[in-house]
């Protein structure tokens, strides 16, 4: 809940509750994954998955156990070692969903993860992140502005208005693909072309052009 200036739509007070407790400062059981990777570049691999472990004083042994499950887990296996900079983006972004994971926290935030890489990486991550929330699933809130992107990783599509943002309608996805079995597919494309996926998009795009067009006079 928050309250909203007059003029800019920016807000200017409020309350964020999770389980309904009042979020007063950032804690271990939420956990974010950037646009912009936000790895350390001095750090290997192994070392940037480790940094929250080690912040929040996990034991050495119960640290390694839980980095080499999720190395394995986002396919990581081999890159320990490895820098950033000797990293594809699409890999730096797995380590950096890797390092979120890996503190096991109620609820993953994800502002626009992949929105910094090339059309093929994009798909190839978005397989990935239904086929790791298939395997550890979670609370995950995905902000994104690719509609396809949207309905492709949703259980419900919160759609929002534009300033101040207020939330227009909210889409229940996860009945549609669980009756329709989209995960019977390998590939997003397969799963674009299945009639119910396209009426989503289609419901989305009608929400978000009544939002751009300009009213008629």
């Amino acid at each position: 809940q928050a309250t909203f200036n007059g003029g800019g739509g920016y807000a200017t007070g409020g309350h964020v509750r999770v389980d309904s407790e009042s979020v007063t400062k950032p804690g271990p059981d939420r956990a974010v994954v950037f646009q912009a990777f936000a790895l350390f570049p001095w750090k290997t691999v192994w070392d940037n998955i480790d940094f929250g472990l080690r912040s929040l004083g996990v034991e050495a042994g119960e640290r390694k156990r839980r980095i080499e499950q999720i190395i394995t887990l986002m396919g990581l296996g081999g890159y320990e070692q490895a820098f950033p900079h000797q990293l594809s983006g699409g890999m730096q972004q797995r380590v950096a969903i890797a390092r979120a994971y890996v503190l096991d926290p109620k609820v993953l935030l994800m502002d626009e993860p992949f929105g910094a890489l090339d059309a093929q990486t994009r798909v190839v991550m978005q397989e990935e992140l239904v086929r790791l929330a298939r395997k550890n699933p979670r609370t995950v809130l995905f902000i994104t502005h690719a509609v396809e992107e949207a309905v492709y990783l949703a259980d419900r599509i919160v759609v929002m208005t534009r300033r101040p943002g207020t939330i227009r309608e909210i889409i229940d996805v996860k009945s549609i693909r669980e009756a329709e079995d989209w995960d019977q597919h390998k590939r997003i494309e397969d799963v674009m072309d299945e009639a119910s996926f396209v009426h989503l998009r289609s419901q989305v795009w009608k929400l978000l052009r009544d939002q751009t067009e300009p009213a008629e006079h």
